[in-house]
């Protein structure tokens, strides 16, 4: 690294740390508008829940915020390789009783105080995307959906223990769950991760189907294309399915945790009206009454 990158980074790192500890007085709110802001249909569900569990969600999914975000927050590749680190770091002070003074490690630590979190569900949802962010690309479509479950499944968990439940059906649900939601958060992320000229698509489904990497970074809409995404959205759809055929199992207190898939399923309805057209308009149109669509899903246990 020469002397101007360095100077650069440091630069950028002490702004970043700057802004995160002028946003620490209020670690909660923090939370909840990082998480609105970025995840907005599971912020929504997330409201939904029981009371009592969702300062613990939001304090999950703003991890999982934080982290999903340090690959768009800089272009440079060591900004990127230290915001990791900081974050591998900074799990590791948290569960050692010596938080940073900054807002989501600062909530993190509160809410262990009072509920028990497994270390091993954070740093799976951070390996996973310092995994994805060396490797470049996914392979094939097993590589897809490990990828999901690795970076939603945990979340599940982790909100599951905070409402204190283990049950080998329930974790059946979140697994399957997972996948899907990953699988289609990846299919929803194309057009704008084709502006940054990264594939999140498997590669031997690109190749089987003749659809070329330059072809998705320029925004072709194809049948080769739509076929790609047929294919992919097709297992996200088992998954889906897998999950919806458990829930006569598990308890009906835990659906809400669930009501996330009420959007994976309403996603993958509207690409299938569109013939799996990943850059029509129609994906893009913002969902003015999904509130009270998921208020109606939660009334009548859909999930």
């Amino acid at each position: 690294m020469n002397k101007s990158t360095l100077l650069c980074t440091i630069k950028s790192l002490r702004l970043f740390s700057s802004s995160v500890n002028a946003q620490s007085k209020n670690p909660g709110k923090y939370c909840l508008d990082l998480v609105r802001h970025n995840d907005y249909e599971n912020y929504l569900c997330t409201l939904l829940l029981p009371k009592n569990l969702i300062p613990a969600a939001i304090a999950i999914r703003a991890f999982n915020v934080e982290i999903a975000l340090v690959q768009d927050q800089s272009q440079q590749e060591t900004i990127k390789e230290m915001r990791y680190h900081f974050w591998n770091d900074t799990l590791a002070k948290i569960y050692s009783d010596n938080p940073p003074e900054a807002p989501v490690p600062l909530e993190l630590h509160r809410i262990l105080k009072t509920q028990n979190l497994s270390k091993r569900y954070f740093q799976r949802l951070l390996d996973a995307r310092w995994k994805k962010w060396k490797s470049g690309m996914f392979l094939n479509l097993s590589d897809v959906e490990k990828y999901s479950e690795e970076t939603v499944s945990p979340l599940y968990y982790l909100i599951l223990e905070a409402k204190n439940l283990k049950d080998v059906h329930v974790d059946h649900v979140a697994s399957h769950l997972g996948k899907a939601q990953g699988i289609v958060t990846l299919i929803r992320s194309i057009p704008y991760h084709a502006q940054k000229r990264v594939l999140v698509l498997p590669q031997d489904i690109l190749m089987e189907n003749s659809v070329s990497t330059e072809s998705v970074f320029r925004g072709e809409a194809s049948k080769n294309l739509s076929d790609v995404i047929f294919e992919v959205s097709s297992r996200a759809k088992q998954h889906l399915d897998k999950a919806k055929s458990l829930r006569g199992k598990i308890n009906k207190d835990v659906s809400t945790i669930f009501l996330p898939a009420s959007n994976v399923e309403r996603y993958l309805d509207k690409l299938q009206k569109v013939d799996f057209n990943i850059y029509s308009p129609e994906l893009a149109k913002k969902e003015n009454m999904l509130p009270a669509k998921l208020l109606i899903d939660k009334l009548f246990k859909k999930w």
